[in-house]
């Protein structure tokens, strides 16, 4: 981690230690710029493992993610455990730093920063606050760090993927695709523009109540298998990749990092090879999580057209998280997506059977996969805005 006398270069962004920290409630902030109406920021150091001593805030960071977006969505759909989040923070091919803030030594919020190993002009930020101590100041502190972190980083631009709710009241708030809105009201949309970020995209979070229909189930099922013909064939793996398709999935996972809609939200093409599929293998197993994944490969080539995912937790009473789907572009047209997840579906009905439902995440702009949702029993539940700002704009 970064020392504290490098951190504390400008007093506005100095993050000491705890045991570093005056708290002096009632002032805006003390000598050090540390504590600010009552609370204190501080950078979390990341644990390798929880169980060694900067494993408890980690745990207890986890804890405010979760209450934070559960209050948005309004169920625990998104919740991760610590044991599942942890692997992510060491990944090397997307580095994070993490800021929290304190109130009479609890964690009440928390602000993530990330960065793309192959662009380091643009970072990636997200920020929680509890829903009792907001309107304090506390996110704009934290923003205020995330912008010193880009900085650090020489970040020129800064991203963020936020959870709003569905129905917050004002105006509605479209983006420049046309696809979606957000309120005007929202904490969240207050929050982004008052800051002078500009909404470029929203997207759908989508909820499937399990088991699905098995009329429903069938007569989709069968339209893709006719629709896909004898050229594509379903194959499927439970955790780690497969030798035989490691080059291909590094192939596919490369494809989605661009392939994917974005709209106006900079993405670097993500670089990958078999160390970099490897890597992320075992980082999965490192979490409690079973990952399970569906491809399609084409017959005539023997190479993967598509892949499709699905994370589930230890807990048959937790939802799924759906995962990466995508259909490369050569391969669309043949009612892939629709076969792939069915078939991964189907996959975790027998390998981890019992889940009440599974969540997705999908660009509004991304007509035909939500289409696709929509017919298998998808239904709205929360919206995510992306939002986009460069540092050299007035703030």
């Amino acid at each position: 981690m970064t020392s504290t006398a490098t951190r504390c270069r400008h007093r506005l962004y100095c993050f000491p230690q705890e045991d570093e920290v005056t708290r002096d409630r009632g002032h805006d902030h003390d000598e050090e710029g540390t504590t600010m109406a009552g609370f204190t920021i501080e950078e979390l150091s990341i644990p390798r493992r929880l169980d060694d001593e900067h494993g408890p805030a980690f745990i207890e960071m986890t804890a405010v993610r979760n209450a934070v977006e559960a209050d948005i969505v309004g169920n625990d759909d998104l919740n991760y455990s610590p044991e599942d989040l942890l692997p992510h923070w060491h990944d090397p091919y997307s580095p994070m730093r993490a800021l929290i803030a304190r109130v009479d030594g609890r964690i009440v919020a928390r602000g993530v920063f990330e960065w793309q190993a192959e662009d380091e002009h643009v970072g990636f930020f997200d920020i929680g606050v509890l829903p009792e101590f907001r309107d304090r100041g506390i996110g704009l502190a934290l923003h205020e760090g995330i912008v010193w972190f880009a900085r650090e980083q020489q970040v020129t631009t800064l991203q963020a993927f936020a959870l709003h709710r569905l129905n917050a009241g004002g105006a509605k708030i479209v983006p420049p695709t046309g696809q979606g809105a957000v309120w005007s009201k929202d904490d969240g949309v207050r929050f982004f523009r008052g800051l002078g970020y500009r909404l470029e995209q929203v997207t759908r979070i989508s909820r499937l109540a399990l088991p699905v229909d098995d009329t429903t189930f069938r007569v989709l099922e069968q339209r893709a298998l006719e629709a896909a013909g004898d050229e594509y064939r379903i194959v499927r793996w439970q955790g780690r990749t497969p030798d035989r398709w490691i080059d291909d999935f590094a192939h596919l996972r490369q494809r989605m990092s661009v392939d994917a809609p974005s709209a106006g939200i900079e993405f670097a093409e993500e670089q990958w090879d078999a160390a970099r599929i490897r890597d992320a293998d075992d980082r999965a197993a490192e979490s409690t999580r079973t990952m399970l994944t569906v491809a399609a490969e084409h017959v005539p080539t023997g190479r993967l057209a598509g892949f499709t995912e699905l994370s589930a937790p230890v807990s048959v009473d937790r939802a799924v998280d759906q995962g990466d789907t995508l259909v490369t572009r050569e391969h669309r047209g043949h009612a892939l997506g629709m076969l792939l997840k069915l078939a991964n579906l189907r996959h975790l009905e027998e390998v981890k059977p019992g889940h009440p439902s599974v969540v997705t995440f999908n660009a509004e702009e991304n007509r035909y996969m939500l289409r696709v949702n929509e017919a298998v029993g998808f239904v709205p539940v929360g919206i995510e805005g992306a939002w986009r700002k460069r540092l050299d704009d007035a703030s």
